[in-house]
């Protein structure tokens, strides 16, 4: 059954897990400034030692695509080419924001939407919008958050913010609907989506792939906006 290793390196957490049909094999995760470019290797190789495999055992390599850190996802993805190229094996690409829905959804037993965030600067964020099947309500855009936002999608019923911009938004939305969830991004949420995208061929073109940096987004305004697309 396949084995997949998966990087998660979009925030300042670098999270990494080895994975082997979608179960869970072993995780690791750090919080420390520099270990994305100091710990990520032998991170690598500490979790593969507890989990009794070697790197010749991994059948592919996930990794969290973005929206994140410029030099987070430039370093997981360049490790994650890097060991897929050596080993020749795929490569797989999983977005951060459905990563953090998957998370999100693991705690929850009711109906509704996620919005999964990223910080940005100021009040600004990177979100995407799913339903409750983890369908997209809304594409990945960035926004500038006010108390007006959000406000067409919480008249319908329960919403669930999850994500590292959620302590600045629950400042500013104040609706019964919404819901601020605390979910840390996980390589094992990375390594749940890429054993689906493996089953179905969905490989990143190793020579070509780059992170989604979000470079060229243009803020907006929901207030004035319809959310959905």
């Amino acid at each position: 059954m396949a084995v997949i290793l998966s990087l998660e390196t979009s925030t300042p957490i670098c999270s990494i897990a080895l994975h082997q049909a979608g179960i869970l094999l072993g995780e690791k995760s750090l919080d420390v400034p520099g270990a994305h470019s100091e710990k990520l290797m032998g991170m690598v190789s500490s979790l593969l030692l507890a989990c009794d495999l070697a790197i010749e055992d991994v059948e592919a390599v996930a990794v969290s695509e973005g929206p994140g850190s410029y030099t987070g996802l430039r370093i997981g993805v360049s490790v994650a080419k890097g060991l897929a190229f050596a080993c020749d094996i795929p490569l797989i690409a999983v977005s951060t924001l459905e990563a953090l829905c998957l998370g999100a959804k693991a705690r929850l037993n009711d109906s509704g939407y996620v919005v999964a965030m990223l910080d940005a600067r100021r009040m600004e964020v990177y979100r995407e919008i799913f339903d409750f099947d983890m369908n997209t309500a809304a594409k990945l855009d960035s926004e500038i958050v006010d108390e007006h936002s959000f406000s067409e999608l919480l008249g319908k019923g329960k919403v669930y913010f999850v994500g590292d911009a959620v302590e600045k938004v629950s400042k500013v939305i104040n609706h019964p609907n919404a819901v601020f969830l605390e979910v840390r991004i996980s390589a094992d949420y990375i390594g749940q989506l890429a054993f689906h995208k493996y089953e179905r061929k969905k490989f990143a073109d190793l020579a070509y792939f780059v992170p989604n940096y979000l470079k060229e987004f243009k803020a907006l305004q929901s207030k004035k906006n319809s959310l959905f697309i």
